[in-house]
């Protein structure tokens, strides 16, 4: 559970600062090889319009901020 909060916080911090410019599939790539890389089982990334109601934690922004990836447990 730690290494969830922590690979969650870590993302949330540095996907938003580093790549606002980014397409979103090879942010949402790199992301998932961070969480791959921590150990986290079972978990989903998906691209969502920014603002767009969303169940998950937003880890990062792409395409200009425009749009955001959205981190789910399970």
């Amino acid at each position: 559970m730690k290494k969830i909060l922590v690979a969650v916080g870590l993302l949330s911090l540095a996907g938003t600062a580093f790549a606002a410019g980014k397409p979103c599939e090879e942010l949402k790539s790199e992301i998932a090889a961070k969480i791959d890389a921590s150990g986290v089982p079972h978990y989903s990334l998906k691209v969502v319009s920014k603002g767009a109601s969303s169940d998950g934690k937003v880890v990062g922004s792409c395409e200009g901020g425009t749009k955001e990836i959205v981190y789910k447990r399970g």
